[in-house]
Parts: structure tokens; sequence; C-alpha cells
């Protein structure tokens, strides 16, 4: 989780302001995961800070949501391609990657527990 942390402050993801009067923050939560080697045994446990969302009204706190996304046959394509030409194909895990969007309404979260000041 202090990972986590770090990479969104090295990434200037927020920044912890006092909250506006009138604004309401939105909560968050802990996802966590754990990735596994190809022989099953355990590599590392992931976690993401999350933004409760669910929380938001659309028209209030949003306008529109979009979130690219690669769909499966996409990728099946760009495979078989790949194979049919003798291309070479790599992988490659990010550790910690951010779309670069820039919001046009003001968010405000709470901060998680055991960060705050």
């Amino acid at each position: 989780m202090q990972q986590e942390i770090q990479a969104l402050e090295a990434n200037s993801t927020w920044k912890v302001v006092p909250l506006p009067h009138g604004k309401h923050p939105i909560g968050c939560k802990w996802a966590y995961r754990v990735k596994y080697n190809s022989d099953s045994t355990v590599e590392r446990f992931k976690t993401r800070l999350v933004a409760k969302g669910y929380n938001q009204q659309a028209g209030v706190d949003f306008q529109e949501t979009f979130s690219p996304v690669a769909k499966m046959v996409t990728l099946r394509t760009i495979i078989a391609l790949a194979a049919m030409h003798h291309w070479p194909l790599y992988q490659m895990d990010v550790y910690n990657a951010f779309l670069q969007g820039d919001l046009s309404e003001e968010v405000y979260m709470t901060l998680p527990e055991g960060f705050g000041n």
C-alpha cells in the first residue's frame, strides 16, 4: 500500500487540500490481487487505491465517462498476424501506469485510512 501511495504522489495524481465548503468527498478503498508465476507460485501481492465512483451522480459530479479498453478479439488478431508473419512478440508488466487525462471537474476524495495528515 505504501508503494501505491508513493507512486500516486510521484505522478502528481493528487494534492492534499482542505475540503471546500459545500463540497462532498467520495470515499476510496483498497483493491487487492495476488499475481502468480507460470508455475502457480506467488510472484507478488498487488494493491490499488480506487475511488468509490459509484457514489457520484451523473450530471452533478461528472458529465460523461469513457475508458479505453483493448478487446480480446483485437489482441488475438494482433497475435495471429505476428504468428503469420513471424514477427517477434514481447510481453511486459507495467508496474504503475496512468492514463494522461485532464479532468474539467473538481473531484475531492477522502484519504485512505492510515494515510491522513
